[in-house]
């Protein structure tokens, strides 16, 4: 073999001195030595979200410290109406997470950044993970409220 392919490392092992290969995008390794290029693929995703507490959430309470007192319906009766304002082009998924979200990443836009595997609640993960990229889900339900996730990466 003229060399390792493309989106690997050779690298040598501090605890038995074996050469293995890293893929250098997912820092996954192996001892054996790759034949095909490395995959680009990530076990992580980016997401952002607009989240709507309600009086059974687990914490009742937004960011700034503001007791929640709607009931669930009413919760998803608003998360609809923001969806549709950003389906609809009436306004984009940062700025009414900015303005409507209680979950302090509103801060951010709703941005979560990246996370993998086992970081959410199982419905918020499952829900990621299915989404393409640029992709916004319908409402779903976890303990600490209703959300609506906007994949970004």
């Amino acid at each position: 073999m003229a060399g390792i392919p493309p989106g690997w490392e050779k690298r040598t092992s501090r605890n038995n001195g074996k050469d293995y290969y890293m893929n250098i995008y997912t820092k996954e390794s192996q001892w054996d030595e790759p034949t095909e290029p490395a995959e680009q693929k990530s076990n992580k995703v980016t997401c952002s979200h607009l989240l709507v507490k309600h009086k059974h959430s687990r914490r009742p309470q937004n960011w700034k410290g503001e007791e929640i007192t709607r009931t669930k319906e009413e919760a998803l009766e608003l998360l609809q109406q923001y969806r549709n304002k950003i389906v609809n082009d009436e306004a984009t998924f940062a700025e009414l997470a900015e303005k409507y979200s209680d979950c302090s990443s509103a801060r951010k836009g709703g941005d979560l950044g990246p996370f993998g595997p086992g970081q959410m609640q199982r419905p918020f993960e499952e829900a990621s993970f299915k989404l393409q990229v640029g992709e916004l889900s319908e409402p779903i339900s976890t303990d600490s409220g209703v959300h609506i996730i906007l994949r970004t990466a």
